[in-house]
């Protein structure tokens, strides 16, 4: 075995920051995710139950009545319309293919808008392995729907009440679940975070999200977009559709972080570039939010899949490289977003997802006149329970 792991990174982010008894487990996912990626037979199954299962390519809808509201010609890459629900099955396909060459037998996920807990119990029971999945127990409460779905295919769930009782506590446990059973499990990370190879290894799988999407968008337009907008929590929305833009200096890329109740001194959100700073979490160096004596600091958003108080390394070397701006919009803003896309163009978009089309909405006069392609990751069906609550709210102020 060798000493070092290659500690692929991004610029000066990412990297392997792992206690040593996660170490034979990392080189041995490394190790097998680069031999199976590069096998045609392998690839040549994925690409079969992407079209034939999952429902792949996902349409892009020209939304004519927002674009004529706004000014703007407005596009949606449809992933909303994936079987599950989101893009998470893009991955979860990829890795549970993967640990099936690798010849384990149960798969350890956690989640915390419940898709990648869907997505991962979907793929274990098409390909026959068992499936456990950890979620903090406030994600499990505002996403009961998910929890049920997750237990009708075959999976394990189990409520972590410890911590802020979000996904970044569900990690924490995933992990320690991987690290008793490395020989038989594999642990299928949701997002572009962790140490390496987990980015580079999600980041792949859902680079086929930005693949269909510049193929529609030129076929459907004869041009590229000027400006692509996805949300961010961990990262695998954006990075997928991002990625195979990079090369296109004239698209703008715009990451859309939670700014929950506000970005400004005191009040809580999950706006990592707005407020956060370096430094390392779950393996891997990256903008964080933290104090000032390295503790993580409470986050917040009305979307359960974006508040985590971490970025994908990717994101963090994209940010100091100003190749891609990032923003952010509050709980009323995406529910904004949410509530306009459904009346113009008859679309439940998830709450993650309405983050970026509420900035959008905010920043509707810098758009005027451009082509823009937002990303909308997930169906909206997950977060009725809670756009409820907030509307009973409003009307009760």
């Amino acid at each position: 075995m060798p000493t070092t792991l290659d500690t692929t990174r991004f610029g000066t982010y990412g990297g392997t920051f792992a206690p040593e008894t996660l170490m034979a487990p990392l080189f041995e996912l490394d190790r097998e995710w680069k031999r199976w990626t590069n096998d045609a037979a392998f690839q040549a199954e994925l690409a079969d139950l992407l079209a034939n299962f999952a429902g792949r390519p996902t349409a892009l809808t020209h939304a004519k009545r927002l674009s004529k509201e706004l000014g703007c010609e407005l596009w949606l890459k449809r992933e909303d319309l994936l079987h599950t629900g989101a893009h998470k099955l893009n991955n979860t396909l990829g890795q549970c293919l993967l640990a099936q060459r690798m010849g384990k037998r149960r798969v350890v996920a956690e989640t915390g808008a419940g898709q990648h807990g869907v997505a991962s119990a979907t793929a274990c029971a098409l390909l026959g392995l068992e499936c456990v999945v950890y979620m903090g127990s406030v994600d499990a409460a505002r996403q009961r729907m998910n929890v049920l779905r997750m237990e009708l295919l075959g999976a394990t769930v189990r409520v972590v009440e410890h911590g802020q009782k979000t996904l970044k506590d569900a990690i924490n446990e995933a992990m320690r679940a991987w690290v008793a059973d490395p020989t038989e499990t594999h642990y299928a990370l949701g997002s572009v975070l962790g140490p390496h190879p987990f980015p580079s290894i999600v980041a792949g799988f859902q680079e086929v999200i930005g693949r269909e999407a510049r193929k529609e968008f030129h076929a459907r337009t004869g041009k590229l977009p000027d400006v692509v907008v996805a949300c961010v929590g961990g990262g695998s929305n954006a990075i997928g559709i991002f990625r195979p833009f990079l090369p296109d200096a004239a698209v703008e890329l715009v990451g859309v972080e939670a700014g929950g109740l506000g970005v400004g001194k005191g009040q809580q959100h999950a706006a990592r570039f707005a407020g956060g700073e370096p430094g390392v979490l779950h393996g891997c160096y990256t903008y964080l939010l933290q104090d000032d004596d390295g503790q993580i600091r409470p986050t917040h958003s009305i979307s359960a899949g974006l508040d985590y108080p971490a970025v994908g390394p990717e994101h963090a070397m994209l940010h100091d490289e100003q190749r891609a701006r990032y923003a952010w919009a509050t709980d009323d803003e995406a529910l904004r977003g949410f509530e306009v896309l459904a009346e113009r163009e008859g679309i439940l978009c998830a709450l993650e997802s309405a983050h970026a089309v509420g900035w959008v909405l905010r920043e509707r006069a810098e758009l005027a006149g451009k082509r823009v392609l937002v990303n909308l990751s997930g169906r909206g069906d997950k977060d009725l329970d809670t756009i409820a609550a907030a509307r009973r709210a409003k009307d009760g102020a």
